[in-house]
């Protein structure tokens, strides 16, 4: 990774492993006909889904989070011992506190472990993984965990037929570690990354009431204000500007254009916004990951879900230049560069 402190003790990093876990129960489109005001065709045209997993009553974020972390770490050919870090990307902690991220060290017996919640929204894989890969680059830590994972069904109104067909429910791991052998800058592992928010944008997408704002009450419940709203147009909007501009400034900082990019990995919110940022990017269908139809948008699950779909069909490799993107409620926006080495 770059040296941004000056110092040239930071060690290359890489993603040692992957591993994603969604919930068997599907809902389709057709299941949503039943529940309010839409079809198939429309939610399709607008958003390329088709369906999505959710979880059953009782199952939590950190349950989810449980099953990829574990697949990720035996993938490394580690243990839970073996982590020094976990950190979680997700909107949709268990509880406020504890954290998600004590939950899952304890159901996965990490027990040399520490870790936080990254609250990020969309975004929240992107910065985890990034957070983690400083960590490991300054040689803090070892073995970082980084999840992403979301239980979006459990604040979803599923009376507004504008949110409820978007999001589902999934989690995704990785396993952050040095590189084994010495490798010349720039050709594996973690390259760079670059982030930013926009706080002007937060009212465009936000779930109004349950923090310190306007705690829970009569009042809230009634005005169905704990559950997700959102303004799809500007949100749409920004999101398309935005991943083009992030993407194009990591790009340029290492004299890089889209046509080296050999993988497009964006946050999986919405077809169009995904087809519309790749096309002012120039970048050819063939390398842009779209597994939104399968999915939904599962928020901090998208981006590893989508990078273990693309492995799976052959077309994530080792040495393969690939580009991460994310725009979030906040609005946060996020971009990674990874030279994959697995």
């Amino acid at each position: 990774m770059p040296d941004r402190s000056g110092s040239a003790c930071l060690r290359r990093v890489h993603i040692a492993a992957l591993a994603t876990y969604v919930p068997p129960r599907v809902l389709t489109n057709a299941d949503l006909e039943k529940m309010v005001d839409t079809n198939d065709e429309w939610i399709v045209q607008r958003t390329g889904i088709r369906e999505r997993h959710i979880v059953e009553r009782g199952v939590a974020t950190s349950d989810l989070a449980k099953e990829a972390a574990l697949a990720a770490i035996c993938q490394a050919g580690l243990t839970p011992d073996d982590i020094d870090l976990i950190i979680v990307g997700t909107t949709t902690p268990d509880t406020i506190f504890p954290s998600t991220a004590c939950r899952v060290q304890h159901k996965i017996a990490a027990s040399r472990a520490w870790g936080f919640d990254l609250g990020a929204a969309c975004s929240g894989f992107t910065y985890s993984l990034t957070a983690a890969a400083q960590m490991v680059a300054t040689g803090a830590h070892r073995h970082a965990l980084v999840i992403g994972a979301d239980v979006m069904s459990s604040i979803i109104d599923y009376q507004d037929r504008a949110t409820c067909v978007l999001f589902g429910d999934g989690a995704g791991a990785v396993i952050v570690s040095p590189m084994n052998a010495p490798v010349p800058d720039g050709e594996l592992g973690i390259i760079d990354f670059a982030h930013e928010i926009d706080g002007s944008g937060g009212p465009a997408l936000c779930m109004p009431a349950g923090g310190s704002l306007r705690p829970a009450s009569r009042e809230t419940v009634d005005e169905r204000l704990h559950f997700v709203k959102q303004d799809g147009q500007a949100v749409f909007k920004f999101a398309v500007r935005k991943t083009e501009e992030i993407c194009r400034r990591l790009l340029e900082r290492h004299g890089l254009t889209p046509a080296d990019v050999d993988l497009f990995v964006s946050h999986q919110a919405n077809r169009r916004i995904i087809e519309s940022a790749a096309s002012r990017l120039e970048l050819p269908a063939d390398r842009v990951v779209i597994n939104i139809d399968r999915y939904g948008n599962t928020t901090g699950a998208t981006i590893p879900l989508a990078l273990n779909d693309a492995r799976a069909a052959g077309r994530l490799n080792a040495g393969d230049l690939v580009l991460m993107a994310s725009v979030g409620a906040g609005f946060t926006v996020g971009a990674v560069l990874v030279r994959w080495s697995i």
